[in-house]
């Protein structure tokens, strides 16, 4: 299935846009990474820098950035242990502690002051079980821009939800990375592409700069 680009010369109005990076944060996706083959993936991809593009774009055209951070306590109360991703994460040397550089968004992301961070104990999601959909309602989110990792757990839920919960996804599929490299493409051409509006990075950043009738 090829991208879904046409959808895209109707280009939503930047007030109810919202860009969310999921798990764009240094202990996952950075130098000291906990997953250092996920790190690799999202930087030799080319991923992270189209992230950190969408990134500075949409705070120069006024879209609201809402970044999801995955984090733990450093006695792990609240923690999910039903999964064996979660029991392998606590084995991890790397750990996504509250306040440590770990849970920091990595460079080269630009952070505004009005960018919103939403940070989760437990799950799989970066939508369900947080405040995202709250907060994404306050703004008058009509259209979900979904960047980040990865692409084999969060980045399908974080589409999933999205849609369950009335919103359309747009997944600019170079600024998403999983593993194997491989995986990613299959993914976005099976799944996401069935319920997202599958697109590139450039396509979007055109868009956003694209002058808007009425003004």
């Amino acid at each position: 299935m090829a991208p879904d680009t046409a959808r895209l010369s109707e280009q939503p109005d930047p007030a109810s846009t919202v860009l969310l990076t999921v798990e764009c944060q240094r202990g996952v996706v950075g130098q000291d990474s906990a997953l250092p083959e996920l790190a690799d993936a999202v930087r030799t991809s080319g991923a992270l820098a189209n992230i950190a593009r969408l990134v500075a774009a949409a705070h120069d055209a006024g879209i609201q950035v809402l970044h999801a951070v995955a984090e733990r306590r450093p006695d792990g109360r609240g923690a999910s242990r039903n999964a064996r991703l979660f029991k392998a994460a606590e084995r991890l040397p790397v750990q996504q502690i509250i306040g440590s550089t770990a849970v920091r968004i990595a460079e080269p992301i630009p952070v505004s002051e009005a960018d919103l961070v939403v940070r989760r104990l437990h799950g799989l999601s970066p939508i369900a079980g947080t405040d995202v959909d709250a907060l994404l309602r306050n703004l008058g989110c009509r259209t979900l821009v979904v960047t980040g990792v990865s692409a084999n757990v969060a980045i399908p839920n974080a589409v999933f939800d999205a849609v369950n919960l009335g919103y359309s996804a747009v997944v600019p599929a170079d600024a998403i990375a999983g593993v194997p490299a491989d995986y990613t493409p299959a993914m976005v051409r099976n799944t996401l592409a069935l319920v997202a509006t599958v697109t590139t990075t450039q396509d979007v950043l055109a868009g956003w700069r694209r002058p808007r009738r009425g003004r």
